[in-house]
């Protein structure tokens, strides 16, 4: 089964640092905390800059939030950097034996399942900010 990229982990911490060290917030210091590479940071940057959460200096400049983190919801990071395609997160096996009972009704009768997962799911996200993942750190 395909998981949901480690993109989105990935934003979340970005957001965190910049929200809890902006000050330091250089591409390198950012790869240190998140131990990547910082090819993938600056790609992740330039997903979360193209959504309007972050600004990101040329050179060594470093980045910064560009809204207060009680106003990015864990909603906008999924969207930002499109951890699956839209109404995507479940995929359906292609092609089922249409002779069969089963191959021929499971995707429709599974798919509104799915649907109402995904949907579940982006409410829970659309409830947590930032914010208030940062006030649960130790």
């Amino acid at each position: 089964m395909k998981q949901i990229s480690t993109r989105f982990s990935m934003a979340v911490h970005i957001l965190c640092l910049l929200a809890t060290s902006p000050a330091d917030c250089t591409g390198d210091f950012i790869a240190q905390s998140v131990n990547t590479n910082p090819v993938i940071i600056r790609r992740i940057m330039g997903m979360l800059k193209k959504a309007g959460l972050v600004d990101v200096r040329p050179g060594v400049g470093g980045a910064s939030l560009r809204k207060p983190p009680d106003q990015i919801t864990l909603l906008d990071v999924y969207r930002a950097v499109r951890v699956v395609e839209t109404d995507q997160l479940f995929r359906i096996h292609e092609h089922p034996n249409i002779q069969c009972p089963v191959g021929r009704n499971i995707e429709a009768v599974l798919q509104a399942e799915l649907k109402a997962a995904q949907a579940a799911m982006e409410e829970r996200l659309s409830q947590t900010t930032i914010s208030r993942l940062i006030a649960q750190f130790q």
